[in-house]
């Protein structure tokens, strides 16, 4: 059976596990036939939507078993993914490198693999506060704070349109429609959970509609509680690398912060305590350390710490919210809506106990690294102070480590506030024949983070407490560094430990007013226009905890930031209808859009777009578009401050078996010039895990970007006429997108390759080491690097049969064929570029299959239906050159209305991942050994729901 349906994915070339319209089909406005469509300004035929856009409504979101609207978005096969519930870093692994902070808990889509941050996401059309999670300033939209019994459709357009709806919509937009009409209650309760018995889901939505002759009332409350699923429960997940069985496995991967923890001395062997806790001053043999009178031994491979099974796979959390919407016609020709919304969200994020480290070649970058013990500390054992040279004498040791169980796990805990109010009067009037429409609108949008991390540890108390003892008075207690596991006492954690309370917060003005109509009528149909103007003040802050400012924390260090700005747009758009219902030419016509935009943090930009719509006859439809984009750059790329981000590379001029410091001259040259010592002494310590510089970067520039776009519908009137099909139309675009002065940094793995490799001077000056040749910091801070180009094909295929005896069958299918993905970054040489296209990046975790694609099989009879959803993503390579292998993930559903209810009722019943898949194992990815971006956690998930409407 599964081989038969994975045939027919191939088959069909194109895979979408939503019913998706090839156009927007939305319900008529009152003259049954001008509506809005996102893709265009003017008020148009939905049937001859100038851009390609994908609709997903109630019905299609309620198949899927998901709780939450960005896990259904990031479905699509032109979505590549984004921050979900499946994405576990936190603070753990500092603050990523895009400049928006890490997000933890909050969700995002992703379209066209150019990140999130590029695509737009509007409500009603409007912009929408951005997201945080008091870890950075994203500039993000957090989906998770819409209702998602709030939504009526979301319309994805597949297209950049920056001339029509500003910066950031240079990979598409995403327009949320919510209910602005209601009748009666509508609720629904459902409670979904994974055969290993955890990942429990609750979710639970309920409005209420009331509908006047002038007054529409709707208002509504949700809460949705996700429960962990733990790393440790999973077999994928349970070391650090796929397959591994134990940490003196030669691939390696666990971590040099031991339980019992080790000194390296910077000569002879690296010492771990040899019967821990030791709780009197240890005995430390110069002349035999590792021997019968001292309490240390040889650090070996076993002592390496497996970290791997204390993160989630599952981030547990609980959003709970409400709305209210109210639309009052005040004449006429004159409306008036409003709008209320409010989410509370609370998450969490996990990682393994803090790994402490000190010395000058800790690579914390503050004053950890400048710690020494003191000759009098009473857990000292060696006779002597071990020196950490920041006085400027000889160092005395590199390191020591040492993993703080007695902290418990490190815990990053979210609660995030967002709020909205929206009012808005439309309306409409006649100039002589036509009729034009109005709307001003205003928004208020604000969100609100707190994040509390508990497991940290004060450096400054820990330096005192490390100390010379006479200086470390009550309430200081001195610090047992070197007694193992078990040998700090509460009284000693309590002096050095701190919870970390940290914050941030976003703020949105957002005003807006547009006219459209018809000038004139031409032989072919009325000249449309429509004209707007908008005024935005976007602020954010991100304020870490004062320990943290002041650069005394043990875990990721972090400044606050804080920044704003003003924007002022106006636009234009004209639609002309040049030929209609001659031979060849049904119908012709062009549009084009201009847009002036001025940003008080990035000057003045106008952009301009071009389509035209050709229809031979009435069942075909071919367009084509260009586009330029702009995107300014966000508060965060602007205005972040330094951060670090651990990422988990590997650095080439290692001195370890088989590596190329030891295998290839040039490098082992490179690497010497780079800071690495001669005599070959320098290993890598960390476990892969070296620390990158992030931050933002006042003298950004702004991105641009060109899109082409071709394509057609055919949707045959034929089918429909003979019986054949009440519906079937097939859709295809061709896609070529460059964003130039694209915002990032090199990815830290590159710099380091090609320091080693090629000496760039560039990448050399970007790497910093310790005299002993350890990397203490990689530069990744934000800068224009070049371009990003990418190209692919999107498929659209819907099928439906007539009703017949044994009920109505439908097809629904969507794919991605991508075909080019690239960036080009500078080099001392000029420029290099990066091909992606098949592979999986690792760091950030990002997959760039070939092709994805998803369909959806369904059935109808009466009181009764039942889908199938295949969902495919091709194969790809990791750098290694690993293979992930071809996925295919089955969900079924069955759903039962009986007409003894009035059909008021609605059973539901399905299973995600039915075959059991599990996602394909990555040795390189960020992730607990898999893309959480591209595949599913492991395991089946069974849901139930039960939904009442009156």
């Amino acid at each position: 059976m599964k081989h038969i349906l994975l045939g027919s994915v191939v088959f069909s070339a194109a895979m979408w596990s939503l019913p998706a319209a090839a156009q927007s089909e939305q319900a008529p406005a009152d003259d049954g036939a001008a509506i809005i469509v996102t893709g265009s300004r003017i008020r148009i035929n939905p049937l001859e939507q100038p851009s390609p856009v994908v609709t997903v409504d109630q019905t299609a979101i309620a198949r899927t078993g998901l709780s939450a609207v960005a896990d259904v978005l990031q479905r699509l096969p032109s979505a590549s993914g984004g921050l979900n519930s499946k994405v576990n870093n936190s603070g753990n692994i500092g603050n990523p490198p895009d400049g928006g902070g890490v997000g933890a808990g909050s969700a995002e889509i992703d379209l066209r693999y150019l990140g999130a941050k590029r695509t737009l996401v509007l409500v009603d059309g409007m912009r929408y506060v951005a997201g945080a999670s008091a870890s950075g300033i994203p500039a993000t939209v957090d989906l998770n704070t819409i209702p998602a019994n709030m939504i009526e459709r979301i319309e994805v357009l597949q297209s950049g349109q920056s001339p029509l709806y500003g910066s950031d919509a240079l990979a598409g937009v995403v327009n949320i429609i919510t209910k602005a009409t209601q009748e009666g209650l509508q609720a629904s309760a459902q409670f979904g959970t994974f055969r290993q018995g955890d990942g429990h889901t609750q979710d639970y939505q309920v409005s209420y509609g009331i509908k006047g002759p002038t007054t529409n009332l709707v208002f509504g409350a949700s809460y949705v509680k996700q429960e962990a699923v733990r790393t440790r429960d999973r077999a994928i997940s349970q070391f650090p690398n796929p397959g591994q069985t134990s940490c003196t496995d030669p691939v390696g991967g666990c971590s040099s912060a031991t339980l019992n923890g080790f000194i390296d001395l910077g000569s002879g062997p690296v010492l771990t305590p040899k019967n821990p806790p030791l709780t009197t001053r240890g005995r430390y043999d110069p002349l035999d350390p590792t021997g019968p009178n001292s309490d240390f031994r040889a650090l070996t491979t076993a002592d390496r710490f497996n970290f791997a099974p204390y993160n989630y796979f599952l981030t547990p959390s609980e959003r709970y919210g409400g709305f209210i919407s109210v639309k009052q016609e005040l004449s006429d020709a004159v409306n008036f809506r409003a709008k209320l919304v409010y989410n509370r969200r609370n998450s969490q994020n996990q990682a393994a106990f803090l790994p402490l480290f000190i010395g000058p070649d800790a690579g914390n970058g503050n004053l950890l690294d400048t710690i020494s013990i003191d000759v009098t500390n009473p857990y000292n054992p060696f006779g002597y102070t071990l020196s950490s040279g920041a006085d400027g004498s000889t160092p005395t040791y590199s390191t020591v480590r040492r993993r703080l169980i007695e902290a418990g796990q490190r815990t990053y805990s979210q609660t995030v506030d967002t709020m909205t109010m929206t009012g808005s009067f439309d309306g409409s009037f006649h100039v002589g024949s036509h009729k034009w429409y109005w709307d001003v609108n205003a928004i208020i949008g604000f969100n609100d983070a707190k994040q509390l991390f508990t497991g940290n540890i004060n450096a400054a108390r820990l330096q005192q407490a490390l100390g010379p003892v006479a200086n470390c008075v009550s309430p200081c207690v001195p610090f047992n560094i070197f007694g193992g596991a078990g040998s700090i006492t509460p009284a000693m954690l309590a002096y050095v430990g701190f919870d970390e309370h940290d914050r941030s917060s976003q703020e949105l003005q957002d005003y807006t007013a547009n006219l459209s109509g018809d000038l004139f009528d031409l032989p072919a149909g009325p000249v449309g226009v429509a004209v707007g103007y908008e005024h935005r003040y976007q602020l954010g802050s991100f304020t870490p905890d004062p320990v943290i400012t002041a650069g005394l924390g043990a875990d990721i260090p972090a400044q606050p930031a804080r920044g704003h700005y003003n924007a002022d747009e106006v636009y234009a758009e004209i639609r002309v209808p040049l030929l209609k219902d001659t031979p060849f030419f049904y119908a012709l016509d062009l549009d084009g859009a201009v847009r002036h935009a001025h940003y008080s943090t990035s000057g003045s930009s106008t952009t301009f777009t071009g389509s035209a719509q050709w229809k031979p006859v009435s069942d075909l439809l071919l367009r084509a578009s260009y586009a330029e984009g702009f995107r300014a750059p966000s508060i965060g790329e602007l205005f972040g401050a330094a951060s670090r981000s651990d990422a988990p590379i590997d650095d080439p001029c290692t001195n370890v078996a088989g590596s190329p410091f030891q295998t290839n001259s040039t490098v082992r040259a490179n690497c010497i010039a780079n800071g690495v010592p001669a005599n070959g002494s320098y290993q890598e310590p960390t476990g892969g895990q070296l620390g990158v510089l992030t931050g933002g970067n006042s003298s950004l520039k702004p991105e641009t970007s060109k899109t082409w776009l071709f394509g057609g519908v055919y949707s045959p009137g034929w089918a429909r006429r003979t019986g054949f099909a009440s519906l079937l139309s097939l859709e295809v675009n061709y896609y070529d997108i460059t964003v130039d002065n694209a915002i990032s940094n090199i990815a830290p793995q590159t710099t380091l390759e090609r320091c080693a490799f090629l000496a760039d001077a560039l990448s050399c000056a970007s790497v910093t080491r310790t005299s002993n040749g350890l990397i203490s910091r990689i530069n990744g801070v934000l800068q224009n690097i070049g371009n990003i180009k990418t190209r692919g094909i999107d498929v659209t295929f819907n099928y439906r049969t007539p009703e017949t005896t044994v009920g109505s069958f439908g097809l629904s299918a969507n794919g991605n064929f991508l075909l080019k993905y690239t960036e080009t970054f500078p080099s001392a040489t000029g420029f290099d570029t990066t091909d992606y296209l098949g592979t999986t990046r690792g760091f950030p975790d990002q997959s760039y299959p070939k092709f994805k694609g998803n369909a959806v099989l369904d059935w109808n009879l009466k009181d009764f239906s039942a889908s199938f959803t295949g969902r495919y993503i091709s194969g790809v390579v990791e750098s290694d050159g690993h293979k992930l292998s071809n996925t295919f993930y089955g969900d079924i559903q069955l759903v039962f209305t009986p007409g003894f209810l009035d059909k008021r009722t609605t059973f539901t019943i399905g299973v995600n991942n039915v075959f059991n898949q599990d996602p394909p194992a990555c040795n390189t990815c960020t992730g607990p050994n898999f893309d959480p971006t591209t595949y599913d956690i492991p395991g089946q998930f069974g849901y139930a729901r039960i939904a009442y409407k009156m």
